[in-house]
């Protein structure tokens, strides 16, 4: 029993001692992840939205739309939604990935959607009487946005002796607010394949 016990304590300080991390690049990182998880992971969030942006500096009629108003136009981004069965989907990154590409792209100006009422209470403060009236900022200022993006994830799993295919539909779409027209639409499509091994992954 004391062997045993002596035993056990060398395996746990061996597993204990086998432990090394690095830091990598993206593209190390994605393929490294692979190796351990068939979930989605942040390569996969970058390479739909760079597809969806794409389709989108490309789309006839969103150039069009842009043209024909001749003047920057603002856009409001609501919430991608997960209507994926896998409840940790990481939409939020997605939502993120979306809105810095559009900034980054600079067609169109963001109107912030998130921070709308943290402005208002700080607007409502300002115009308490706490704030110096020349400075206080005036309700009913802020700019309203000409295009709002929506979107959901989807996901179709499949799977056969212990081999499983993930097939995820990134879908966006721009709508006129005033009009209710649609101008834009994509579906970025991604799959994973995994399979599972007998004795384990």
């Amino acid at each position: 029993m004391k062997h045993l016990a002596m035993l056990m304590v060398l395996l746990s300080l061996a597993s204990c001692g086998s432990f090394k991390a690095q830091r990598v690049d993206n593209k190390t990182s994605d393929e490294k992840a692979l190796t351990i998880t068939d979930q989605w992971v942040q390569a996969d969030t970058e390479q739909v939205i760079r597809d969806a942006m794409k389709e989108m500096s490309e789309h006839k009629g969103l150039r069009r739309y842009m043209m024909e108003h001749g003047k920057q136009l603002k856009i409001f981004v609501g919430e991608v939604q997960n209507l994926t069965a896998e409840a940790y989907f990481p939409i939020n990154d997605i939502n993120d990935e979306l809105l810095n590409e559009i900034s980054k792209q600079g067609d169109f100006t963001l109107v912030d959607a998130e921070s709308r009422g943290a402005l208002l209470k700080e607007i409502t403060y300002q115009n308490d009487g706490m704030v110096d009236p020349k400075t206080a900022k005036k309700v009913g200022k802020q700019t309203g946005a000409d295009l709002i993006i929506f979107g959901n994830v989807y996901m179709k799993p499949e799977s056969r002796d212990g081999k499983t295919i993930k097939q995820y539909s990134i879908n966006l779409r721009i709508t006129d607010i005033q009009s209710g027209l649609e101008i834009f639409r994509s579906r970025a499509k991604l799959s994973k394949f995994s399979e599972k091994k007998s004795m384990g992954w």
